[in-house]
């Protein structure tokens, strides 16, 4: 038996095994192209963020993995800043001046 005869397609056993194989090639290919927009609508769901799909795609070119978690962390702050506003602390919690301690006055 040669190689070559594995790789004939014969009947339509053959032809079915072939159709699925380009189907399942045919769904990572999507899968791969669509990582963005499924980001998109992700963060737009749990956070109530908009971001465009070539957004993110720009930032992960430019700078890659990191550039992209540095976006979404910065758009996490300001979207909570924006619902809640900056954190008060009660003036019992605050820290001192730095360099200073209540002994010296």
């Amino acid at each position: 038996m040669s190689p070559s005869a594995l790789f004939e397609v014969r009947g339509l056993t053959g032809m079915a095994l072939l159709g699925f194989a380009a189907l399942l090639l045919f769904i990572l290919v999507v899968s791969f192209r669509s990582r963005a927009t499924v980001f998109c609508q992700y963060l737009k769901a749990m956070t109530g963020i908009a971001l465009k799909p070539r957004d993110v795609r720009a930032v992960y070119k430019a700078q890659g993995q990191d550039g992209v978690r540095e976006l979404f962390l910065d758009l996490i702050i300001k979207e909570d800043l924006r619902q809640t506003g900056p954190l008060q602390i009660p003036p019992e919690l605050r820290a001192g001046k730095p360099g200073r301690t209540k002994s010296q006055g």
